[in-house]
């Protein structure tokens, strides 16, 4: 039996620990959500949508437990790109010798914000695609599909050790592969983040929604062809022929779900988006390029959050 920690319980995170636990792993869930947390104590974990239905039984707390001196075998941190610095460091205290750290977050950056908490040397990072999540009450997550996690070594973790996490998902339902270019695994799923995030926040659109409509359908995919773009111009080798169809596909695969950004903006949270359109004009900006329309589509997103709070 695995002994996995999976740190950020919401949507996605609550997902992975409860198709991990119901393929016969030790799950711990933590997430600061009190009340999420007291109905996986009190009820178990609900999961339901694209893999069935089903309730789990695992060990939840709002905060990282001391788990003794051995740590567990894998730590999945499965929380929002500004949360990764206090999620890391707080699961130091579930490190052993032979602990590797598995981070999944949308857009850029996060990777060098965990390793510096966890270290380079155990963490790798992945990308989840095509999912839909979302949390429809305390103790119970859906999902609208279940496409794919591609992960890779961040620094010196072995290809058999990335394999080996690999084969663990893949035991509990997931379609997981490693890839040896994480560069290329981030971008592809950042051209899909950037196609629907900010133009679903701003509209309160579905993927779908978007998809159907001519004039979102249009800046979603200028958004998509500008980062598309800026990944060649940074010499990422993505394996994306055409950005509109990539995006299309994308979000045909589950027209009813709502992007992370949009249910930030409908929870009053604070949203990912300086990391996901955001991270299109800085990445530009490397190679003396611009990106006026993931620009534009970042302020304007901005500026709903920020009435917000």
């Amino acid at each position: 039996m695995t002994r996995i920690a999976v740190v950020g319980c919401g949507a996605m995170g609550s997902i992975y620990a409860g198709l991990l636990a119901s393929a016969g792993n030790e799950v711990i869930a933590v997430d600061r959500s009190a009340e999420h947390i007291d109905a996986i104590a009190r009820h178990g974990l609900r999961v339901t949508g694209a893999s069935g239905d089903r309730t789990v039984r695992i060990e939840a707390h709002t905060e990282v437990p001391d788990v003794g001196p051995a740590g567990v075998d894998l730590v999945v941190l499965a929380v929002k790109a500004g949360h990764v610095a206090e999620a890391a460091a707080s699961s130091r205290r579930l490190l052993g010798p032979d602990t590797v750290v598995l981070t999944i977050q949308n857009g850029l950056g996060s990777a060098e914000v965990a390793a510096a908490a966890v270290g380079a040397g155990r963490l790798m990072v992945g990308v989840a695609a095509g999912f839909g999540a979302s949390r429809p009450e305390p103790g119970h997550v859906h999902h609208n599909d279940m496409k794919a996690i591609r992960m890779g070594a961040h620094a010196d973790v072995s290809v058999e050790q990335v394999e080996a996490v690999a084969c663990l998902w893949r035991d509990a339902g997931f379609d997981a592969e490693v890839t040896d270019d994480i560069a290329a695994m981030q971008w592809e799923k950042l051209i899909c983040n950037v196609a629907y995030s900010a133009v679903c926040a701003l509209t309160g659109a579905t993927l779908g929604e978007v998809l159907d409509h001519p004039e979102l359908s249009r800046v979603s995919c200028a958004a998509a062809t500008e980062a598309w773009s800026v990944a060649r111009a940074l010499g990422v080798a993505i394996d994306v022929a055409d950005p509109v169809e990539h995006v299309r596909a994308f979000g045909a695969r589950m027209p009813a779900a709502k992007p992370s950004v949009l249910l930030d903006i409908e929870a009053g949270r604070p949203t990912e988006i300086d990391v996901i359109n955001g991270a299109i004009g800085s990445e530009a900006a490397r190679v003396g390029l611009e990106a006026p329309v993931n620009d534009t589509l970042t302020a304007l997103v901005r500026a709903i959050s920020s009435r917000q709070h």
